[in-house]
């Protein structure tokens, strides 16, 4: 009723007895080689060209952007702190900068790059960066530092370079700092000054 799987010592012996009669594999296409008209299954795969030759040849190329981004990161991070935004609001209401630049400071360029170090937790920023109004451009550069480490930041440097090269020193002895108490503190010990509404974005 039911079929046996065992098999005979003899069938073993002819199948070792019989010849190979497997097909050998035809070699692959050529890219000369033409459209295939028919498939065979005998035929053997073409070689997978290796991409390890064009990784290394696009890596540069995705390091520089790679690092550009981070740059544009940190860049926009400057611009849109509110020491920067300080900076141009005392732009705005200095005199002598409104002599020079006119009216409506703001930005020179459409993408305003902030050159310098702004590092708040060691209490040290020298930052630089264009700026520009109705009647004239230049570079403004702001430093302040931060001697102890629970005291406030004090203004060493505010100056106007312009076009022509005529640096115009905006600290004047007989105005106080316009930085002083402003966001610029704020932000640094995490307050909020009511008190002084002008100065809040």
């Amino acid at each position: 009723m039911y079929r046996s799987t065992l098999r005979s010592p003899a069938s073993y012996f002819v199948r070792l007895c019989r010849p190979n009669t497997r097909r050998k594999l035809i070699a692959p296409p050529s890219p000369e080689s033409g459209p295939l008209m028919s498939r065979r299954p005998d035929r053997a795969l073409p070689d997978v060209p290796s991409s390890a030759g064009r990784w290394i040849k696009t890596l540069p190329i995705f390091l520089a952007i790679l690092g550009a981004s981070t740059l544009a990161i940190f860049n926009y991070q400057k611009a849109s702190s509110s020491i920067v935004n300080s900076t141009l609001y005392a732009l705005r209401t200095s005199p002598r900068a409104r002599e020079v630049l006119g009216d409506e400071i703001y930005f020179r360029d459409k993408f305003p790059w902030i050159w310098g170090e702004m590092n708040q937790l060691h209490g040290k920023i020298d930052i630089q960066f264009g700026v520009k109004g109705r009647a004239g451009s230049g570079l403004m550069r702001f430093r302040s530092v931060r001697k102890t480490r629970m005291g406030y930041f004090e203004t060493q440097e505010w100056s106007l370079e312009t076009e022509d090269g005529r640096v115009i020193q905006l600290l004047e002895e007989e105005r106080k700092d316009p930085f002083k108490n402003t966001a610029l503190q704020a932000e640094i010990k995490g307050e909020v000054l009511l008190d002084n509404p002008q100065f809040i974005k």
